[in-house]
C-alpha cells in the first residue's frame, strides 16, 4: 500500500536576509494559515528548497554572498525546483532589476516600501491561486 503523504498547509519559503524582515513577515504567514520555512541567505535557501520543496518563495533581491537574481537562476535551472513559483520581494523598485527578476522566471515582485504585510499575504495568495 502506497504511503500518502499528508500535507495539511500551504509552506512557503522566505529567503530573506534582514533578521527583523523575516520575523514579521512569518508572523504575517503564519497568521494566514501558512507553514513557513526560513533562509537568512541565499545558498541555504536553496538547500531548504531543495529539501523541503515548499509550495511558493518569497525571495529577497539584496542578500550577501548569492543574491536573489542569482537564487532565482539557480531554481529555475534546476529540474526539481523550477516549477515552484517565486515572489521577488525587494526595495529595488528599478525597472531593469523588475524586468530581469520576471525574465528569468519569478511569477510576481513586491516592492517592500509599497505594500502592507498583509497586502504581500494577498499577492502570494494569488500567485498561489494562479499556479495550481
Amino acid at each position: 500500500m502506497e504511503e500518502v503523504k499528508k500535507q495539511t498547509k500551504t509552506r512557503i519559503l522566505i529567503i530573506e536576509d534582514d533578521v527583523f524582515i523575516m520575523d514579521m513577515y512569518e508572523t504575517k504567514f503564519k497568521m494566514a494559515g501558512f507553514e513557513v520555512l526560513r533562509a537568512e541567505n541565499g545558498d541555504k535557501g536553496i538547500k531548504v528548497a531543495r529539501k523541503e520543496k515548499p509550495d511558493l518563495i518569497v525571495l529577497d533581491i539584496v542578500m550577501p554572498q548569492m543574491d536573489g537574481l542569482e537564487v532565482l537562476k539557480v531554481t529555475k535551472g534546476d529540474s526539481e525546483l523550477k516549477d515552484i513559483p517565486v515572489v521577488l520581494l525587494t526595495n529595488l523598485g528599478q525597472r531593469e532589476n523588475i524586468e530581469e527578476g520576471l525574465k528569468l522566471g519569478a511569477d510576481d515582485y513586491i516592492i517592500k516600501a509599497h505594500f502592507t504585510p498583509d497586502e504581500v499575504v494577498g499577492k502570494v495568495k494569488k500567485v498561489l491561486r494562479k499556479s495550481k
